[in-house]
């Protein structure tokens, strides 16, 4: 395979309604990149519609650090966020992440290093759930709902990753613009899961990559609406791959 450069990353935030953690996740991120990253680095916050004092505190962000790229996208849901910022990509790698930083940071450097040793490498899929992964401070409900999910996509679509909804996903540019188009305009989180899941159906080289996650004691979950919509997705897509495949 011809080398693939990795020169530049796109950090993608999705977010809603961020005022207590959006300043606090921009800059601690920034002070880790500009330490510990040695290529160009984005910042892309893609606003869903807020309606605190998100726009403005993301706007004053975009001023003060040259990173920094506010977007308001207009529509609410991870979704067309993430598709929103791989429409307006021009780095080598991108990918999104919690505004929160659950994730541990160190992980993005070791991401880059990864993209950077294994010219094939297509995509990075964070998993709370490999025997490697060190997860702190998970509600149990959560991780009910979670890996009840994993269990049916494990179930119904054969997916191989251990997890589909960390927060901490990298792709190479082209392979994000591919998947863009065969997805589906779902808006919501489950928009996420059908990328990683049409990328293991196109046999992209994918990592699975373990990670250290800690809980976000100020986010909340409707167990039984999650469950439903996780449902209802999950019907939706099994019923357009088979449409897909019989149209092949």
């Amino acid at each position: 395979m011809m080398k693939r450069e990795v020169n530049s990353i796109n950090l993608l935030f999705p977010v809603l309604n961020e005022r207590l953690r959006l300043q606090k996740g921009i800059e601690t991120t920034i002070a880790y990149v500009r330490e510990q990253v040695t290529i160009p680095c984005k910042l892309t916050i893609l606003d869903n519609g807020s309606e605190d004092e998100t726009p403005e505190i993301g706007k004053k962000l975009e001023e003060a650090y040259p990173e920094v790229t506010y977007v308001r996208v207009g529509e609410r849901g991870v979704g067309v966020a993430f598709r929103k910022g791989i429409e307006l990509n021009d780095c080598d790698i991108v990918g999104y992440m919690d505004i929160d930083l659950s994730t541990d940071l160190k992980y993005l450097g070791k991401t880059i290093e990864m993209f950077q040793q294994d010219p094939e490498l297509q995509y990075v899929n964070g998993t709370r759930f490999s025997k490697e992964s060190d997860t702190k401070g998970r509600k149990w409900y959560r991780k009910i709902t979670s890996m009840g999910l994993v269990f049916l996509l494990k179930t119904i679509f054969h997916m191989k990753a251990t997890d589909a909804l960390c927060g901490f996903t990298f792709l190479r540019k082209e392979e994000a613009e591919q998947l863009v188009a065969e997805s589906s305009q779902d808006n919501g989180w489950f928009y996420t899961v059908e990328f990683l899941l049409r990328a293991e159906r196109d046999g992209m080289k994918i990592c699975d990559m373990p990670v250290e996650w800690q809980e976000d004691y100020n986010t909340t979950v409707k167990v039984f609406k999650t469950i439903k919509n996780y449902i209802i997705q999950i019907h939706r897509l099994r019923k357009a791959l088979k449409s897909e495949k019989k149209g092949a």
